[in-house]
């Protein structure tokens, strides 16, 4: 049974509580997801929340979340299902020794072999099968063309056939999440299917706050230097990965750890490894840094 949908003041309301902080643009979109039973893509740079929105629909409705990780060389079995091998072999030894293969046994003993019970459902199979639910597609842009067609047929229908079991529909769509940091573009016909949102890194106002929610140890002075100084770093530092919210929230997280109330050059070159993975990037911010906080 669908639950009921809730309407847009109570949505957004939800994911606050969570401690994802949206604007109105998203949350319009995620309501209009629900209400439209549309598939959400979201584009945008890595750390800008996209999955993190996935998780908070899933918290805030009270569904379970189903995850898909997308790969290089991913294909619809690791998405769908599989066989449970080791079972079937021993549930046909066990018929074997209790004599019940042999003659008109043998064709009901293949059937049985692809009883429910012996079906490993994957990611989108289990989402189908438990929905209502949230099933996020996680950088689908890592996926290839013969996989998108699969996901748009999945998508399309939500159902999936199985020749040796029959079809499993999903009694309610799920509300499916895909995210993408678009290394590559995807093609039309599964955006057509979707609802599109680009979500970009937050203004500065909303990333304080952001950071208050989820770390609200750290001092509102203390969040604002940290959200002033990644802001500038990724407008001005020519950063080959520059920080999403993510690393900002780990590294006043770390600074606040360390005692730090206020900003300084010697607590922020102890913490560099929270907020930049890239030796190139933290000889940049370091000498960003010795030029913001000297000033």
């Amino acid at each position: 049974m669908q639950p009921p949908t809730p309407d847009l003041p109570t949505l957004t309301a939800g994911l606050a509580a969570t401690g994802y902080l949206v604007d109105e643009d998203l949350a319009t979109v995620a309501y209009l997801a629900l209400r439209m039973q549309r598939p959400l893509l979201l584009e945008g740079e890595p750390g800008t929340g996209k999955t993190a929105l996935a998780e908070a629909l899933a918290e805030s409705l009270e569904l379970p979340l189903v995850r898909l990780q997308c790969y290089e060389g991913i294909d619809a079995t690791q998405a769908l299902y599989d066989w449970d091998f080791p079972r079937q072999i021993l549930h046909l030894r066990a018929l074997e020794a209790a004599g019940g293969v042999g003659g008109a046994g043998v064709e009901e003993a293949e059937k049985s072999l692809y009883d429910e019970r012996f079906l490993l459902a994957r990611p989108v199979l289990d989402a189908l099968q438990r929905s209502p639910a949230v099933l996020l597609v996680d950088e689908v842009d890592r996926a290839d063309d013969e996989f998108e067609a699969f996901l748009l047929e999945v998508l399309s229908t939500y159902q999936v056939s199985i020749p040796e079991y029959g079809t499993i529909r999903a009694a309610t769509p799920p509300l499916v999440v895909l995210t993408s940091n678009r290394t590559r573009e995807l093609h039309d016909a599964l955006k057509r299917r979707c609802l599109y949102h680009w979500i970009d890194h937050p203004g500065l106002e909303r990333e304080v706050q952001i950071v208050r929610s989820r770390a609200p140890q750290v001092s509102e002075q203390l969040a604002r230097q940290v959200v002033e100084v990644v802001q500038k770093l990724r407008l001005g530092a020519d950063l080959e990965k520059p920080p999403g919210v993510a690393e900002t929230l780990d590294w006043a997280r770390a600074l606040d750890y360390l005692g730090t109330t206020d900003l300084d050059l010697a607590s922020s070159a102890r913490t560099l490894g929270a907020l930049v993975k890239y030796r190139e990037d933290a000889d940049k911010v370091q000498h960003a840094l010795d030029q913001m906080l000297r000033a």
